[in-house]
């Protein structure tokens, strides 16, 4: 059933409801068993993502030591010394390109390393609310379908809305986005390798207030090329373009000085290239600032540290919903009584807390045994306290 309505602010909305009969205890026991199999699959994978993550992380701790005790580093004017070849050396200087680069639609010039050029139509966008509710044995479901018009970069089809009539959008736009990259990128009189090229990605909005423009086609409002005459009162199917800059490489004033970078690569030759550990890792470092050698590694072993733990997290989550949905079936088997039930799902929480933060802390330990092993053996030992405590008390509980 469909009741069409406008929401409290004039909008376009209109709400479909759909009824069910609640589920029978083999149904639902039935879909326990397939969210058990899944939570097997979690369960196991989240082994792989904290073992394998200690492992990394202690390599690449290791490579970024290995890579801070070999650097050296050279000054910005230096130019290309054959000592330095196959070595790993830090260079702090402006980026520098060629020429600029050029939209030949917008008349749009730029010296930089990167150019985009991003396209937004004015489109239908359908938002879906749901709510369930139960009446006597069955279930109640009610969505409500929010249409607005929006700016979006993608081509939103609306021959999936519930309600297309009405909100039909163009199926392409007329104008793509794009992103032009300098051929040829140097730091002093070094070319950066392709891989330091595609960090540079500090992308600001190319302001348009200054630029001379005279299409009587276009319309320049806000920093954006709008194509329709009127750009506060869009239609759907208009379309507006912007454009953004990353790392700044010229000489003038317009629209800022070059963008200082630091790097730490292999030299070879004219070229500052990925360099290979011993341990297997390559280095091939670009920050966009000047930052010393120290300070380079320095936030590169931050941010190792920063994705160690959040893997570790990752691979808790994991795990603790696997245990979670393998030991969901206890639940279905008690759930049509009502205060048994609020009782059982506590303690199979608690139960998958405690189990999940011990066995993470267990692989944790083992990931590290290799390496520092009196360090797992006191996180071995810290994962053990739970089971320690909850034997103590059962004990006491047996005494009395």
């Amino acid at each position: 059933m469909t009741v069409p309505f406008s929401g409290p602010d004039g909008r376009d909305q209109h709400s479909r409801a759909h009824t069910q009969s609640t589920p029978g205890f083999l149904e639902r026991l039935g879909e326990t068993t397939g969210g058990m199999l899944v939570g097997v699959a979690l369960f196991s994978l989240s082994f792989y993502v904290l073992f394998t993550n200690e492992g990394r992380a202690i390599r690449t701790a290791s490579s970024l030591d290995e890579g801070l005790s070999q650097v050296v580093s050279l000054h910005r004017d230096t130019y290309m010394d054959p000592q330095n070849n196959n070595r790993l050396v830090h260079l702090s200087a402006p980026l520098r390109t060629a020429q600029p680069l050029y939209d030949p639609n917008y008349k749009i010039a730029v010296q930089a390393v990167k150019l985009k050029r991003n396209v937004e139509m004015y489109q239908w966008v359908e938002y879906q609310d749901t709510k369930e509710y139960k009446d006597g044995d069955e279930t109640k479901t009610e969505t409500t379908y929010t249409y607005n018009t929006e700016w979006k970069s993608e081509v939103v089809s609306s021959r999936h809305f519930d309600q297309e009539i009405g909100h039909i959008n163009p199926s392409a736009m007329a104008v793509e986005s794009v992103t032009v990259v300098a051929p040829e990128v140097w730091v002093g009189h070094f070319f950066l390798s392709k891989g330091l090229i595609d960090k540079i990605n500090n992308f600001q909005t190319l302001s348009l207030g200054g630029l001379p423009f005279t299409d009587p086609f276009l319309t320049v409002y806000e920093n954006h090329f709008y194509h329709t005459g009127n750009p506060r009162r869009p239609e759907v199917g208009d379309v507006r373009v912007s454009f953004s800059y990353a790392g700044l490489s010229g000489e003038g004033l317009f629209p800022g000085p070059a963008q200082p970078v630091s790097v730490v690569a292999m030299q070879r030759d004219d070229k500052l290239m990925p360099f290979r550990t011993r341990s297997g890792d390559m280095l091939e470092i670009l920050y966009l600032e000047e930052l010393t050698a120290e300070e380079v590694f320095a936030r590169e072993h931050q941010l190792n540290n920063m994705k160690t733990w959040a893997l570790r997290g990752a691979g808790w989550l994991l795990m603790f919903l696997g245990i979670s949905l393998t030991t969901r079936i206890v639940y279905t088997l008690v759930d049509w009584v009502p205060v048994l039930r609020e009782l059982v799902s506590v303690g199979l929480k608690i139960f998958a807390v405690c189990v999940s933060c011990c066995l993470s802390l267990l692989t944790i330990a083992t990931g590290w045994l290799f390496y520092r092993p009196l360090l797992a053996g006191l996180i071995g030992a810290l994962a053990l306290v739970p089971i320690l405590i909850a034997r103590s008390g059962a004990l006491t509980k047996k005494q009395q």
